[in-house]
Order: C-alpha cells, then sequence, then structure tokens
C-alpha cells in the first residue's frame, strides 16, 4: 500500500515549475552568506522564554474555561503553576534575557 500511494503521488503531482521552485525562500529576499552562521545567544532566550509563556496560556484556557466547577483545590494549584512562571520571568529578566540590545 504504501508504494502505491507514493508512486500515484508521483504521477499525479503538478511539474517542477521552473529554477524559482528550487531556490530557499527568505521572506521574499535573496538570501546571503552561507547557512551555517551562529547567532546570538540572546535569540535563543528571548525564543524560550516566549515559548514558556505561550505554553502556560495553553494550560490556564482550559482552567479558566471550567473554574467554576473546579473548587478552590484547582484554584490553589493554578496560582501555584502562575506563581513558578512569575519566578521563572524575574529571573530571565535579571539574566537580561528580555533585552534585544
Amino acid at each position: 500500500m504504501p508504494a502505491l500511494a507514493l508512486t500515484a503521488s508521483k504521477l499525479l503531482r503538478p511539474g517542477n515549475g521552473g529554477p524559482e521552485r528550487q531556490t530557499t525562500y527568505e521572506s521574499g529576499m535573496e538570501p546571503l552568506g552561507g547557512a551555517w552562521i551562529q547567532f546570538n545567544i540572546r535569540y535563543y532566550m528571548f525564543a524560550l522564554v516566549f515559548v514558556v509563556f505561550d505554553v502556560e496560556t495553553v494550560f490556564l484556557y482550559p482552567w479558566a474555561v471550567a473554574f467554576n466547577r473546579l473548587g478552590l483545590l484547582a484554584f490553589v494549584e493554578a496560582l501555584l503553576f502562575i506563581a513558578f512562571l512569575v519566578v521563572a520571568l524575574v529571573y530571565a529578566w535579571r539574566k537580561g534575557a528580555l533585552e534585544w540590545s
């Protein structure tokens, strides 16, 4: 079955599209230099802080929807979760992870 599916997709797909299709897409601009360059560590720190607080939103949304049915224990647990994230934010702030200079 997998071989049949791969063969069918190869036969039914559109054509190549030309040399423009084979180039790297970088926001509509031609890429300059090599791909193996080193980025500043601040970029990665900023991205990690963003991911932490993005995940916070994912975990707090279901809690907020069911807030009336969960009770006091769930409220205390959510406060502890938020407190841990605030401590992480203060730590990142003091280390300079949020400064983009």
